[in-house]
């Protein structure tokens, strides 16, 4: 079984970061039940002050936030915990995927990128492509690259190969590999053929 639950909800979280660190500083006091007056005595900043960043009206300084986390004995990476950063989304309606030329497709072989998200707090990136496979398409069982390669067939028939293995891949079928073995189209048997294939790799810095 998973170990992840797609149904567990994170804590609600803010958008606009001065009410995130707000909401937090208000937690972490009320949390060891410390008033404003005796966490300004603790940091040296004002009970106004300290209003003001409880309320979000405010955007304290880096140093201003060390104070609190010393204070407040937590690190200071959680007092930015409850911010929730954009979190990229791709919609591409049919037939609008961007056609592109990986490195190393070969002739005939149409790749419609389907959505492309870059940095993300995952480390990884995933490629979603439509592949289309025709009479004019060349085999080539030898593509080879970093990451993880998902297979799924819609259309047609094609002998895969996966370094030493030959799969017979047909509407429904799918293939998960290292993409780092020789890999690819080796027998195109039905035509057309058409399949998604999702490649994820870890993002360079």
């Amino acid at each position: 079984m998973s170990e992840q639950n797609p149904h567990r909800l994170r804590e609600r979280r803010e958008n606009n970061l001065e009410l995130a660190i707000g909401r937090e500083v208000h937690i972490q006091r009320k949390r060891q039940r410390l008033t404003v007056r005796e966490l300004s005595e603790k940091t040296g900043i004002s009970a106004g002050m300290l209003s003001k960043i409880e309320n979000g009206a405010t955007s304290p300084s880096l140093t201003t936030l060390q104070s609190l986390a010393n204070a407040l004995g937590v690190p200071l990476v959680s007092l930015l915990s409850a911010y929730d950063e954009p979190r990229g989304v791709t919609h591409v309606k049919a037939g609008e995927g961007v056609e592109v030329q990986r490195s190393g497709t070969r002739a005939g072989h149409n790749y419609r990128l389907l959505g492309h998200i870059g940095s993300n707090n995952s480390g990884v990136v995933v490629e979603p492509y439509l592949i289309t496979l025709t009479e004019a398409s060349d085999v080539f069982p030898a593509f080879q690259h970093e990451g993880i390669e998902t297979i799924y067939m819609l259309e047609g028939v094609v002998d895969y190969r996966h370094g030493d293995q030959l799969f017979t891949l047909e509407a429904g079928d799918c293939l998960y590999f290292d993409a780092d073995a020789i890999h690819g189209p080796e027998g195109l048997t039905k035509l057309p053929i058409r399949y998604l294939a999702v490649i994820s790799y870890p993002q360079t810095s």
